[in-house]
């Protein structure tokens, strides 16, 4: 048997796929909505794919199971109290599929979600009592719980939810052997929980110590401690949640779609149209020139997650990339779902050569020189568009906090005139930067490497969250 781990380092998600070598047979768990990795490794070992499992219906991304039913004719497996377009296979505690040495066993754990189970795994060959390992989607995770909240705004509360979560846990994962191995659908960087590891696999033994969630507490306690401080959730996540109930196009036929290059033209004539403009180049190339309008949102960081935070899945998007990253850029799109892409400008930035009335630039500062101007007459206003908990670790003194998924909801509080957009490393601040720019703000300068350079020159910071 063996159990291989697919971690997308962007959205934070783990896969995985276990294949019986007796049988060649193999079975898929919360897969990623590009299906490639999965396939290759098939082919390369001679697997086929059989089975599909979703732990729960995620929110922070659109899975993989249509794409692999239709590819491989595979059969979807949904926990028993899921419901979904499409035909899929319901399963209960006790609930078995076997092929050759692997025995997979149903745990119902909803609390996350309501129809959320986890995945015992036996190998066959070495124990058929005690499991090898138990996928936990996203009730249990390295260091934390899964969120209780997601689903308060679409009929079921937070309380009921986090009341689920703690039989699950209690009851069910933390009964298991103490050396079975646990494989989370997310790790660090996931919005799916508030302190999760840097770690991919644990033991339930491990999270037994150290994992601040699992700790002896009472019912009442463990619901008032899992539903406080947890990150705001983009509204994305809820149309996530629901594409993934619903039968729908697969991957390949909206890149089909999307993978449209546009001439200047055209791509001018769609914007005024309402389109919105993705440019996915790194910072410090698109504050030397971009179109103006544009949305700066770079494919090296956090891309999934803050286009789906940003921008509207209800409104074309067009791209603006380097040459050959086009096709990334749409496709990591359509992982959360924005089958939304109509196109992208053929050439990248060469096509705007000549045509400088269409360009802007953002101006760049270095802490030392921020420095030097916030000690003088007239000195600019400072934007920090960190998260509150990034924030209560030190700040620039007088600074105005308001947070980059708030910042367009919150326009009418940015002070006016000459300001600078800080966050913590320089990711963000040029997504904020490049949105203020777009609502008409050409006063903005981006603060270079963030808090961290603020910090590492020295400058007195204030603690505090405001």
């Amino acid at each position: 048997m063996k159990i291989e781990q697919y971690y997308l380092g962007c959205l934070a998600h783990a896969s995985y796929l276990i294949a019986d070598e007796r049988t060649k047979t193999a079975a898929v768990v919360d897969p990623q909505r590009d299906i490639d990795p999965y396939l290759r490794d098939a082919e390369a070992n001679g697997w086929t794919i059989k089975y599909v499992f979703l732990t729960h219906f995620h929110a922070d991304f659109l899975a993989g199971h249509i794409e692999l039913r239709d590819r491989t004719g595979a059969h979807i497996y949904l926990g028993a109290r899921a419901e979904a377009e499409y035909d899929f296979t319901p399963v209960k505690d006790g609930d078995v599929v076997e092929f050759g040495d692997v025995r997979l066993r149903i745990l119902e754990t909803p609390g996350h979600t309501p129809e959320g189970i986890s995945i015992l795994v036996f190998d066959l060959a070495q124990s058929d009592t005690r499991p090898l390992a138990v996928l936990t989607g996203d009730t249990l995770f390295i260091g934390d719980v899964g969120r209780p909240d997601l689903l308060a705004s679409i009929g079921v509360t937070a309380d009921e939810l986090a009341e689920m979560l703690y039989d699950s846990i209690t009851n069910k994962l933390l009964t298991l052997p103490d050396e079975t191995l646990v494989y989370p659908a997310h790790g660090a960087g996931s919005l799916c929980g508030k302190q999760l590891s840097t770690e991919r696999v644990s033991t339930i033994g491990e999270q037994k110590k150290y994992n601040y969630a699992l700790q002896p507490m009472s019912k009442e306690a463990f619901i008032k401690m899992v539903e406080v401080d947890q990150p705001d959730a983009p509204d994305y996540f809820v149309h996530d949640a629901i594409l993934n109930r619903k039968e729908r196009p697969a991957l390949d036929e909206a890149m089909r779609k999307a993978l449209l290059p546009l001439s200047l033209d055209e791509f001018l004539a769609r914007q005024a149209e309402g389109a919105q403009v993705l440019d996915v180049r790194e910072a410090i190339d698109f504050e030397a020139a971009h179109l103006a309008g544009a949305i700066n949102i770079g494919l090296k960081g956090q891309y999934a997650t803050w286009c789906g935070t940003v921008l509207r899945h209800d409104r074309p998007i067009l791209v603006i990339a380097d040459p050959g990253d086009e096709e990334e850029a749409i496709m990591r799109l359509g992982r959360i779902g924005f089958d939304n892409a109509a196109g992208f400008l053929k050439d990248g930035m060469r096509a705007l050569e000549g045509r400088g009335e269409l360009l802007r630039s953002t101006p760049r500062i270095t802490a030392p020189a921020l420095a030097e101007r916030l000690g003088r007459p007239g000195a600019p206003a400072v934007l920090d568009v960190r998260s509150a908990k990034e924030r209560e670790a030190g700040r620039i003194e007088g600074s105005v906090h308001i947070p980059l998924n708030h910042l367009e909801q919150r326009l009418g509080e940015v002070p006016a005139g000459p300001l600078v957009v800080h966050c913590q490393g320089g990711y963000r601040s040029a997504i904020a930067a490049s949105l203020l720019q777009k609502h008409g703000r050409d006063d903005v300068t981006d603060l270079v490497g963030g808090y961290k350079a603020w910090a590492a020159w020295h400058t007195p910071a204030a603690a505090g969250s405001n």
